[in-house]
């Protein structure tokens, strides 16, 4: 049987670690940061979990499944 690919874009967002969580950086952090609060700047520079109902779809991606 042949190997699953990685999904490339997939390997570009999410990363899963050791415990099996699946993390991605959030959206809004790239322009307009002026107009943003250094609060807000903060909390979005966070990587962040992903939901439970898309784990299963993402780590399929990344073929860790």
């Amino acid at each position: 049987m042949p190997k699953m690919k990685t999904r490339k874009a997939a390997k570009k967002r999410f990363r899963v670690t050791g415990g099996g969580k699946v993390l991605y950086q959030r959206a809004g952090v790239r322009h307009n940061l002026e107009k943003m609060s250094g609060k807000e700047h903060r909390h979005l520079s966070k990587e962040a979990e992903l939901a439970p109902e898309f784990v299963p779809h993402v780590k399929r991606m990344l073929g860790k499944r």
